[in-house]
């Protein structure tokens, strides 16, 4: 059980419990487990008011590594046992740590709801494409043609792209980051953090075991300049060593298309300009993979409304209100009664 810490100015190893950590030497869980530490106490959390729920995989032995309450819980159903938290006691702060396969796999149920009902929860998702506790299987995000124990002559599936299945479940809040990104990735979570209602922080893990490498052709620092695009709101769409390169809408289409920007394209005044609130652009920027387009980082998408647990409560305070004063037989003769006469 945490201590009180009401008193004291917290640092990163304050929110590191005492449990030896059990990732695979070299895991992206690793960095993901320090952002998580340092925005705790940039938000300036409080470990005994701070709650993290996990289901089962890899990224579900977060709530271990940090000294806050945790409920470590089963496959994919982390999301209803958060909401139950947060429903129950709307004061404390509730974290969802899942992975692809918790999440998408057997708990992909669960996770469209707590986004569609907008609870007021920050859920951090783990992507590393593949099932790294059961030994290496492919998961619902694996790319077509992973070789794995379940699909040794490769996969033929079409994988999940999960900011694609938040946004049409409704999510209010959707970002993407990459696990060695400290100072980026603390950045968002700290907005997740921010916003009221569910919050969905996709984070592109690397398996060093099982998916080595998975998402080197856009993470590679050779590579990062020309196939990442770091979305803020409100600035135009850019990237490339020195910003010369940028999204527009295509001509007479509603697509997006890649543009040299300078003396030798168009003037910067036309690329396209992140609007956050957009969700058919938020859209859009989730499906760009490379080599054609750069991989969209940052808050694809945050247009806020109130939050399922305000709403629950707020209702719960107003029938309450209108019972003021009533005792317990006026509530039972209120509405609709009858009298069951004696005929005898």
């Amino acid at each position: 059980m945490p201590g009180d810490s009401t008193t004291t100015k917290l640092r990163p190893k304050d929110f590191a419990s005492d449990q030896e950590i059990r990732w695979c030497p070299g895991c992206g869980d690793y960095a993901i487990v320090r952002a998580v530490q340092k925005t705790l106490v940039e938000i300036e959390a409080r470990p005994e008011n701070t709650v993290f729920v996990s289901g089962i995989g890899c990224a579900a032995r977060l709530p271990y590594y940090l000294s806050t309450y945790g409920f470590h819980t089963i496959h994919g159903r982390a999301p209803a046992v958060a909401t139950g938290i947060k429903l129950t006691n709307p004061g404390l702060d509730v974290w969802v740590a899942t992975g692809d396969g918790d999440a998408l796999s057997i708990g992909g149920n669960h996770l469209l709801h707590a986004l569609r009902r907008n609870i007021d929860l920050q859920i951090v998702l783990f992507n590393n494409e593949i099932y790294g506790l059961t030994k290496g299987q492919f998961s619902p995000t694996s790319r077509t043609g992973t070789r794995s124990p379940s699909s040794p002559m490769g996969s033929v599936e079409r994988p999940v792209t999960p900011a694609e299945f938040a946004l049409g479940a409704g999510a209010r809040f959707v970002a993407r980051g990459i696990d060695t990104q400290q100072d980026r990735l603390v950045k968002i979570l700290k907005r997740a953090h921010d916003h009221r209602g569910a919050s969905l922080v996709l984070i592109y893990q690397n398996c060093v075991v099982y998916n080595n490498g998975a998402f080197s052709y856009f993470t590679d620092k050779k590579n990062a300049t020309d196939r990442q695009i770091h979305v803020e709101h409100g600035s135009p769409l850019l990237f490339g060593k020195d910003g010369e390169r940028g999204l527009r809408l295509k001509p007479g289409c509603a697509g997006l298309e890649v543009v040299q920007v300078g003396p030798n394209g168009i003037p910067v005044e036309q690329v396209l300009v992140h609007d956050e609130t957009n969700r058919v652009l938020a859209m859009q920027l989730a499906g760009l993979e490379p080599p054609d387009f750069p991989v969209a980082l940052g808050v694809l998408f945050c247009d806020p409304r109130e939050a399922y647990d305000k709403s629950v409560h707020d209702q719960i305070a107003a029938a309450m209100a209108d019972a003021e004063g009533k005792d317990l037989v006026d509530l039972l003769h209120e509405g609709k009664t009858w009298v069951v006469a004696d005929e005898r």
